[in-house]
């Protein structure tokens, strides 16, 4: 897989595709992902003493996005937030947004993240369409797959590599298995602060903006694309 370059989309780098606007239907490996999920999983993190652990209860939502475009480059995804409290706590343990992103032409899955700790990362990696397993990743320094931290938690608990695992179940549940590598000043050897989960669907996905237009058929009004036309006519 190519990590740099225009492959697999030639010299023309402007010309657009046309998406299908039933995102639910085309999201390749994705696609088990969709909907409402809770679960129960396991936290380790560094403490004073060394390594801690905690148990988390997970809210996650991943919902359909309308097909997205740069040029030939062509995305289907889902929109995601996920929520953690520790068991029996209000308080929230960890709150990060971002997206799920599937290439179909690259054979790519791409996952963003952003929490309210001052730190963002784009990851990627290889799958197939049809794949129950598949991994992104991210390292610091990489202007492709890489990870941005504010100037505390890149200076006592720098983020070297991030490792993201996932692994949909025939009972229709998916799990994950997600390391960031930490370089902590007190420490000789890297940290590796693991989470993981198994995630139960408690609700369907909202099918995506295009796709409910869709579904109900002409309504008579522009869309961005008409507007673009119409406004040439003007006088």
């Amino acid at each position: 897989m190519s990590e740099s370059g225009t492959e697999p989309y030639g010299d023309d780098i402007y010309t657009e595709p046309d998406g299908d606007p039933d995102t639910l239907s085309f999201l390749g490996p994705l696609g088990p992902m969709a909907g409402f999920w809770e679960g129960t999983g396991s936290d380790q993190h560094p403490v004073v003493e060394g390594t801690g652990a905690d148990s988390f209860v997970e809210h996650y939502e991943l919902q359909p996005i309308d097909p997205q475009t740069n040029g030939p480059q062509l995305f289907y995804g889902l929109r995601y937030h996920t929520h953690i409290v520790k068991p029996g706590e209000v308080e929230t343990f960890h709150d990060q947004v971002g997206y799920w992103l599937w290439e179909p032409d690259a054979r790519r899955v791409l996952f963003t993240l952003a929490i309210p700790r001052g730190q963002v990362l784009l990851a990627g990696g290889h799958a197939e369409p049809d794949a129950t397993e598949f991994e992104v990743r991210a390292e610091v320094g990489s202007e492709i797959f890489g990870i941005l931290s504010n100037p505390f938690l890149d200076q006592a608990f720098r983020t070297l590599s991030y490792r993201l695992s996932v692994t949909v179940h025939p009972d229709g549940t998916w799990s994950y298995e997600e390391e960031g590598v930490l370089q902590i000043p007190d420490r000789d050897q890297p940290f590796s602060h693991i989470d993981r989960n198994t995630l139960t669907r408690i609700g369907p996905p909202t099918p995506n903006p295009l796709a409910q237009a869709a579904a109900a058929g002409p309504v008579g009004s522009l869309g961005i694309g008409d507007l673009r036309v119409e406004s040439g006519r003007l006088p």
